[in-house]
Order: structure tokens, then sequence, then C-alpha cells
């Protein structure tokens, strides 16, 4: 019988589509079909990549593609088109212009793939999740905002540096937005399964907590113009790993909330069971008064975006 090959689409071939592929293909996940509407571009980056595959030492297939009947009856589609922050940009500037991309490019996707699971990352991530859910009309389960991953990667760097310890020894909790509005939570954060605040003063976890938070930021404004793109692209192929491969991995990820954690009809980063039928369960941690205070807050800026979105569209 024909080996039946699995299929992820990235739609936009930048920077984070192409390292994405990249990361995806390398890793022996799946075969990837990378689409852009720039002709010329994501076949150019494809044949790259595929020129590379007997140097890796892997026999996945790399595409490029402008035509989305190519992407027919993908296992995980994952958006990266938008536009790039540049210096001095928030993300809420990016949100009316990045909302109608993420809107076209959602719509062809489904209309080949209905089956498929989404994988978010454009910024604003998670004003964009609740457009992909719109656009999709797929339940929340299948449209899951890369956000947390990225975020708690960028903790664990942090503390891993200014313990002098493995990175792989560090376990980071983040909650919330992606964005300034973040929750880091130092209090289930771990080295080896030490507590965070028992091994870090408080002053010096919180300089790493508001670095973290400003993490993007930070890479935007040391390369002038463009933004981060090998962790988010390492931070997709976890989720596309843990999705195709029924890990069924422990993600801090954004999804929409019903009632969890107290915030309703909004997409929040928690930490969610990712496998094979996608959100498998959203973990409920009990919080503090303070902690819960600073979700709720983050909650409140992304209930800003979705309302700016709103009155923008009339």
């Amino acid at each position: 019988m024909p080996v039946c090959r699995r299929k992820v689409t990235v739609i936009g071939a930048g920077n984070v589509g192409a390292t994405a592929a990249q990361r995806i293909a390398e890793a022996g996940v799946a075969d990837v079909y990378l689409i852009d509407v720039v002709e010329g571009l994501p076949q150019g980056k494809a044949l790259d990549l595929a020129e590379s595959a007997p140097l890796q030492h892997h026999d996945q297939m790399i595409y490029g593609t402008n035509d989305y009947a190519d992407t027919t009856e993908s296992d995980v589609v994952v958006v990266t088109a938008g536009l790039a922050r540049q210096p001095g940009m928030s993300r809420d500037d990016l949100l009316i212009k990045n909302a109608a991309i993420v809107r076209g490019v959602v719509s062809q996707a489904v209309h080949y793939s209905p089956d498929a699971i989404l994988v978010i990352v454009t910024n604003p991530l998670d004003a964009m999740v609740h457009v992909a859910l719109e656009a999709s009309g797929f339940p929340r389960e299948r449209v899951i905002g890369m956000a947390g991953v990225l975020d708690s990667g960028r903790f664990r760097t942090f503390i891993a540096q200014d313990l002098g310890v493995s990175s792989s020894d560090v376990s980071a909790f983040v909650l919330g937005g992606h964005g300034d509005t973040m929750v880091p939570l130092p209090r289930l954060s771990t080295v080896a399964g030490i507590p965070l605040p028992e091994l870090m003063k408080p002053e010096r976890i919180e300089a790493l907590v508001q670095r973290t938070r400003n993490g993007g930021a930070e890479i935007v404004a040391l390369l002038k113009s463009g933004s981060a793109f090998y962790a988010p692209a390492s931070s997709v192929l976890h989720m596309v790993d843990s999705i195709l491969n029924d890990r069924k991995r422990v993600l801090p990820c954004a999804v929409l909330l019903r009632g969890e954690y107290d915030i309703d009809g909004l997409v929040v980063g928690v930490p969610i069971i990712l496998g094979a039928s996608g959100v498998e369960r959203i973990i409920e941690v009990a919080l503090t008064s303070d902690e819960q205070a600073a979700l709720q807050a983050s909650a409140g800026s992304v209930r800003d975006l979705v309302a700016t979105m709103k009155n923008a569209a009339g």
C-alpha cells in the first residue's frame, strides 16, 4: 500500500514561514507546501530548501506555490502571512492590515483543507486567532495561536543564562496575551523541579519577566528592520510535531476561552494538551489574586483589539 504522507501548508514565505518550513522538513515531521502571493518567492525558497535535503539527511518534500489548490487536504495549516513589525511599531499598529490578510488567506486555505488544524502566527497574535476562527468557521479546538511556546522559550532562555544552567532543565510558565501584557509566572517556573523563587532574588526575577514581555521588541530594535523568526519557527515546529505525532504535549497556546480562568469569548494564552485533534484539554491552574488580576488585564487588552477590529469593519 502507498504510504500516506503528512502535509503541512505554511502560508507566507517570509523569514518566519520559510524557516518554519525548514524546521518541519528537517525534523522529518511532514512534507511542506510553502505558499505566498509573491510569484517566484515560495518556489525559489522551496527549491533551495529541497536541495538541502540530501545534505541534511531527510526525505521530506518541500514545494513552493502561489495556488491554494496545491495545498488541498493539508493536515495542518500554519499562517505566518502579514506585515512584520518595524522599529517603533506596536503590535496594535499591525491590527487592521493584518486582519484583512489573515481573513483572506484563511478563507482560501480552509476551502481546500476543511479538516485541517490551523496554527496562527501572524501578529497581533491573539486578535488574529479571533479573525481565523471567524473566517474558518472551525471549532476552537482546531484554531490555535502560537504565542506561549515562544514566550516561555524566551523566559527559559533568560533564566538559564542568568543562572548558568542548561535551558533544557528550565520549565517556564507563561499565561495571557502575546505582548506587553503577557503574564509570566515565576511561582510555577522551575529549574530541574526547583521553584524559581528559591534560586533567584525577586528583583532579578522581575527583570527577567520584563525582558520576556519585551522579547520581541528587543529583537526588532537590534535588527533595525524585520523581527524575530528563528525562535518563532522553532515554536511552530513544537506545535506541529505535537499535533501530527499526537504527542499530547502540555504547551502554552492562545485559544478561545469559554469560562476557563473566568474569561469568556476571548483568545488568551493558557496551558493546553495539544494532540492529533488539536486542543484536547485546557488546563486550569489555581492562580493567586495578583496573577488572576494580571491575566484579566491581559484579556482586557485582547478585548480592546477585538473591539477595534469590529469598529473598523463598521
